[in-house]
């Protein structure tokens, strides 16, 4: 494994920005959901099936690609995801039917999880005493990247249409590609030689074998369950009547949501000082509680932008500080169990999605709003319960 240097500033930029490029295509679709629906021909009760099945090849991706960063030169895997990334927003942006498009959806999810081998390979290069600012820092960038991209989609279709939403991220993704070229360092991760099989079969043991893996995982589901019951769903009260917002309207809320990325670094430099249990637990309060203005967004949309800013914060600071707590437990599989916890995100937010959007075609948006909260109180019951209160594992080698 390469020895942790200072990373520089310019490249965790670089990190930050690659990361939140490539996750925001699988969220570019969220609140074009009820034109793509038209467009291609789905009920509004399963229009969420878009999301569901870009998060079905995030899960993949994270499973059976990420875990390459620990075999393989991750320099040449993250370049060559986002080339493939790029000719799948392609397929997206020319689909003439659900049977085209829904493969390509899948596609997309499974090479975004580029996102990770991001994650991971800025955590190699941190120093163990810098590793919660650089993750955090990066991770600032995921969840810009998830947020802006409903307001950057929401524009561009208003201007140009769904399609062009993701041909323009295509060009932007080879961009990306070529810089990352360029720019990153060759270095290979992973201590000993294994075979793609037992690479993944590692993935499961490393799941039995830790705890505080376990624990977090369980976390991460439950809270980008809540997330995703947001954010797959709120399109669908905003663009009916009495609001009927258009789409640019619609993404706009996504520059409220970002205000949450400010949680990330804070969240990580917290969880370096070993206050992890005390930052989660008062995060999953404030999940818990966003959900309250969020049940009146018919009535305001300021109690929208609330409930918005104080969910985000409250998820980004989780996740941070999840993967703070993860990475260390196993240096030398640093992929594997950023891969193995964010498939655990993957199946809470497929949850989320589908879920959502089918409770509130049947019930309406305070059901959708007890859903959320009813995530947050489960992930509060895990938090009480959590055997591994401690707060910083001690880095393997450090």
């Amino acid at each position: 494994m390469a020895t942790c240097n200072r990373i520089s500033r310019a490249l965790t930029l670089l990190f930050a920005i690659a990361a939140g490029v490539a996750v925001a295509n699988v969220y570019l679709a969220q609140p074009l959901l009820v034109t793509m629906g038209h467009d291609i021909g789905l009920a509004p009760g399963t229009v969420g099936v878009v999301v569901t099945l870009t998060q079905v090849g995030y899960g993949f991706g994270l499973f059976l690609l990420v875990p390459l960063g620990d075999l393989i030169d991750r320099r040449r895997l993250i370049v060559g995801q986002f080339a493939l990334l790029a000719v799948a927003l392609v397929a997206v942006g020319t689909a003439r039917g659900a049977a085209p498009l829904f493969p390509a959806m899948i596609a997309v999810g499974l090479l975004a999880v580029v996102t990770q081998a991001v994650v991971a390979y800025a955590a190699s290069l941190a120093a163990p005493a810098e590793r919660g600012r650089v993750v955090g820092a990066v991770t600032s960038g995921v969840v810009v990247g998830i947020l802006l991209a409903r307001t950057v989609s929401g524009v561009l279709a208003d201007l140009a249409g769904w399609r062009a939403v993701y041909l323009c991220s295509a060009a932007l993704t080879l961009v990306l590609a070529a810089t990352l070229y360029r720019v990153l360092p060759r270095r290979r991760a992973g201590t000993a030689p294994l075979s793609y099989r037992r690479l993944l079969g590692s993935t499961v043991r490393l799941f039995v074998e830790e705890p505080v893996f376990r624990v977090r995982a369980g976390f991460a589901l439950l809270i980008f369950a809540a997330f995703s019951t947001l954010w797959s769903s709120i399109a669908l009260p905003l663009s009916e009547p009495p609001l009927s917002l258009s789409h640019t309207a619609i993404g706009a809320f996504g520059l409220a949501g970002a205000a949450g990325a400010l949680g990330a670094i804070p969240a990580g430099r917290l969880a370096d000082l070993g206050h992890a249990h005390r930052v989660t637990g008062i995060a999953l309060v404030l999940l818990t509680v966003s959900w309250l203005p969020l049940a009146l967004t018919r009535r305001s949309l300021w109690a929208l932008v609330v409930g918005t800013i104080v969910l985000d914060l409250a998820v980004q600071a989780v996740h941070v500080t999840n993967q703070s707590l993860i990475y260390p437990l196993r240096p030398d599989a640093g992929s594997r169990l950023i891969g193995g916890y964010m498939i655990f995100y993957s199946i809470g937010s497929a949850g989320g999605a589908i879920a959502s959007t089918t409770l509130y075609a049947a019930a309406g948006w305070t059901a959708v709003c007890l859903l959320g909260a009813g995530f947050g109180a489960l992930a509060l019951l895990l938090w009480a319960l959590d055997p591994t209160r401690r707060g910083r594992p001690a880095p393997v080698g450090a």
